[in-house]
C-alpha cells in the first residue's frame, strides 16, 4: 500500500500544474466558462503533442464566483494548497486587480487573459503578463476607424468597476484626439438587470453614439431595453467580451446595427494572423459541442495556456521565478497576433504587455459582417 501511495504521488509530480482562476458562477459565469473551455482545448493539444518538458500539463480550475474577494482567496489557495507555479486569470479587471497582491506576496506569475484596466500593467507588479489589450491600447487600435463612423458626440454606458470606468476614460481621450465630443457617462452595477433609467437619460441627450462596456449578459439586456425605448443612436461596444453570436441569438433584431471592437474574428478565420491555428481551434471548439457564441472569448483561454506552456518550455523547469523570467522570451504568432511582452510600469517592477490585433465588426440582419466604412 505504501508503495502504491508513493507511486501515485510520483505520478502527480509528473504533471506541470497551471492554476486557472475564472468566474464560473455569478454574473460573469458565461464568459468564465468560455475561457475555461478554451484553456482545456489548449491543454489537450499540448499534451497530445508530448506536453511540456516531457510532462503533461494539468489545469487546476477554480471558481472565483465573479467576486474580487473570492478571486484573491482562490489565488492564495491555488498557490499554497495546489502548489501551482503559474496561473491564468482572473477575467474582469476588478477580479485581476484583487489577485495581483497575492502574486507579489508569493512570487507567482500570472498570464492575464481578458482584463483591460490600465492599472494592471502600470501599477508595478512584475508577476503580471497580459495578453489582452488594455482599454487605452484598444481605443488607439481603432482610432483611425472612429472618424469613419460619422460620430460627432458620444455618451458612455459602462459597468461600474475598474474595467468600465477605465474604458470610458481611455475612449474619451482618443475621441477627443479625433475631434469627437464626449457627453454623459452612465454606470450600471455588474449585476444590474434593468438599464432603462440610464438609457432614457442617454436618449434625451444630443449625442449620436453610445459606447458601452459590459459583459455579454448585460449587453444582451441593454440592447433589448434600448430597442424597447426606441433609442436610435449608434451603439459601439468595447472590451471584446460581447460575443456577437450570443447577442444575435439572445437579443435578436435588437442587436442589428450594433458595432463591436474585437480582438479575434472567428467569422473570418483566413484573415487571422495564423489561419491554420484558427482553423484548428474553431474546428476543435465545434467538435466538442461547445456553444458557438463563446468563441470570441474562449480563444483567450486557449492563448493564455499556450503562452504559459511556451514560457515553461523556455524556462526549462516549472518554478515560479524561472517561468517569470522566461515570459520575457516568449515570442510566437497567436490566433490574434504576435504574443511578445513589452515592459510597462515603474522601472525595475515592470509588468508585461502583449499587443494583439484589433478588429471592428458589425451585426447586420442577424449576421456578423465587416462594416462598410
Amino acid at each position: 500500500m505504501l508503495l502504491s501511495i508513493a507511486c501515485a504521488a510520483d505520478g502527480l509530480a509528473q504533471t506541470i500544474k497551471i492554476g486557472v482562476n475564472e468566474p464560473l458562477t455569478g454574473p460573469f459565469a458565461a464568459s468564465g466558462t468560455y475561457i475555461v473551455n478554451g484553456a482545456k482545448i489548449a491543454a489537450d493539444q499540448i499534451n497530445a503533442n508530448g506536453g511540456v518538458l516531457g510532462k503533461k500539463i494539468e489545469l487546476v480550475i477554480e471558481d472565483n464566483k465573479s467576486n474580487p474577494t473570492e478571486a484573491a482567496a482562490v489565488a492564495e489557495k491555488l498557490i499554497t494548497r495546489d502548489k501551482v507555479p503559474v496561473m491564468m486569470g482572473a477575467w474582469g479587471s476588478t477580479l485581476t486587480l484583487a489577485v495581483m497582491p497575492k502574486l507579489q506576496e508569493y512570487g507567482v506569475p500570472m498570464v492575464v487573459e481578458v482584463s483591460s484596466s490600465d492599472k494592471i500593467t502600470t501599477s508595478g507588479n512584475p508577476y503580471v503578463f497580459r495578453i489582452s489589450l488594455p482599454s487605452s491600447v484598444e481605443a488607439e487600435g481603432i482610432k483611425d476607424v472612429l472618424p469613419k463612423l460619422k460620430m460627432a458626440k458620444a455618451d458612455f454606458l459602462v459597468i461600474n468597476n475598474d474595467w468600465g470606468r477605465g474604458a470610458a476614460v481611455d475612449y474619451s481621450n482618443v475621441l477627443k484626439e479625433v475631434g469627437v465630443k464626449t457627453g454623459v457617462v452612465e454606470t450600471m452595477d455588474p449585476t444590474a438587470q434593468d438599464m432603462s433609467a440610464q438609457l432614457s437619460k442617454i436618449k434625451s441627450t444630443d449625442s449620436d453614439t453610445i459606447i458601452v462596456t459590459a459583459a455579454v449578459e448585460q449587453l444582451t439586456l441593454m440592447l433589448k431595453q434600448a430597442a424597447a425605448l426606441d433609442l436610435k443612436k449608434q451603439i459601439l461596444t468595447t472590451g471584446s467580451s460581447q460575443n456577437p453570436d450570443q447577442l444575435i441569438d439572445q437579443a435578436g433584431a435588437a442587436a442589428n446595427g450594433s458595432l463591436h471592437v474585437a480582438t479575434f474574428a472567428p467569422w473570418f478565420p483566413q484573415t487571422m494572423p495564423d489561419p491554420k491555428a484558427a482553423d484548428y481551434f474553431l474546428g476543435e471548439w465545434k467538435r466538442r459541442g461547445y456553444d458557438a457564441a463563446g468563441v470570441t472569448e474562449s480563444f483567450r483561454g486557449y492563448e493564455g495556456i499556450r503562452t504559459i506552456a511556451a514560457a515553461v518550455e523556455k524556462a526549462g523547469k516549472a518554478e515560479p521565478e524561472a517561468i517569470k523570467a522566461a515570459m520575457w522570451k516568449v515570442d510566437y504568432i497567436g490566433l490574434n497576433g504576435r504574443i511578445k511582452f513589452d515592459k510597462q510600469g515603474p522601472a525595475g517592477k515592470e509588468s508585461g504587455q502583449s499587443r494583439p490585433n484589433v478588429f471592428l465588426i458589425k451585426i447586420e440582419d442577424g449576421k456578423v459582417v465587416l462594416p462598410r466604412l
